[in-house]
């Protein structure tokens, strides 16, 4: 018997039983053309439960950032979800980037960046890390760094 979910590529349920025996919660990071959505996840009998979340919208109305989807907002949206988790006392959490493979560089590991940075235990390597121009943004014509470093401290303090 084939579950729908792996049938359609959602869900690869050997890494999620992998995952789910780690007894860690997860943080997942799911991109759309627009957006990214990140959640950290803890696992429950009756369903799993979203302990704290954060998207790029919040990152546009809260903290007056003007881009979605690019490896500085990325950077930004995981030290934003990682001092979400740290005021919920999580210490340590799992990456679960979902079904497709990450890149080197990525959006994934420039978030996976601002995870680590804002102070969160998560199993990496800094080989996968963006070049930290690209956090910087230099990459992006017409590119504000003062309100990249503006929206940086104020999720940090």
């Amino acid at each position: 018997m084939i579950f729908k979910r792996k049938k359609s590529g959602k869900t690869d349920y050997k890494k999620r039983l992998i995952y789910l025996k780690s007894d860690i919660p997860r943080l997942t990071i799911r991109k759309s053309l627009k957006n990214i959505l990140v959640q950290v996840i803890e696992y429950m009998p009756k369903g799993d439960k979203i302990i704290t979340s954060a998207h790029t919208k919040e990152l546009v109305k809260n903290y007056k950032w003007n881009s979605k989807r690019n490896t500085p907002t990325a950077y930004l949206l995981g030290l934003l979800v990682g001092k979400k988790a740290s005021k919920n006392n999580i210490k340590k959490v799992i990456l679960d980037s979902g079904p497709k493979k990450p890149v080197k560089g990525s959006i994934v590991y420039g978030f996976l960046k601002g995870v680590v940075d804002s102070g969160l235990n998560i199993p990496h390597s800094k080989e996968v890390f963006p070049k930290e121009e690209r956090i910087l943004g230099k990459h992006i014509k017409d590119f504000d760094a003062k309100l990249f470093e503006e929206v940086k401290k104020k999720i940090l303090a």
